[in-house]
């Protein structure tokens, strides 16, 4: 398939199809006229990657969690000193950054309680309600 069906199938726009590649999170076969030729694995492999990093983690450790899932995949040793060692930093940050998000997120909340617009508080509510519902 070409990456117009690959970004279609995998919901990620073709720019950053041709971004993953160069980081070399991605390596499609190229047919005789140069054209890239992607698979089934390839829409996975997209899906994939793009959760990673929609969950925060920078394309070096998304490449150095999907190399440790192939060696696993190949019963090779998975996760090296130095593999554990950035995953830990890394592990850190998140954290750091999700306490910062929650301590902003209490703020506000407490800010609109103590408002006349409290009933923003409900309605900001009501997608994340919607959503744990459908799921």
């Amino acid at each position: 398939m070409k990456i117009g069906e690959l970004a279609q199938r995998s919901e990620v726009a073709p720019r950053l199809i041709r971004y993953y590649e160069q980081q070399g999170l991605l390596a499609p076969p190229r047919s005789d006229n140069g054209y890239r030729s992607y698979s089934e694995d390839h829409v996975e492999r997209v899906s994939r990657v793009a959760s990673l990093v929609q969950a925060g983690l920078p394309t070096r450790l998304v490449k150095v969690l999907l190399d440790a899932e192939e060696a696993a995949a190949r019963n090779e040793e998975t996760c090296p000193v130095a593999v554990a060692e950035q995953l830990a930093e890394e592990l850190h940050g998140l954290e750091s950054r999700i306490a910062c998000l929650s301590k902003s997120r209490d703020t506000i909340r407490d800010y609109l309680a103590r408002t006349q617009h409290e009933v923003l508080l409900r309605e900001a509510a009501k997608p994340t309600q919607q959503r744990s519902a459908e799921a």
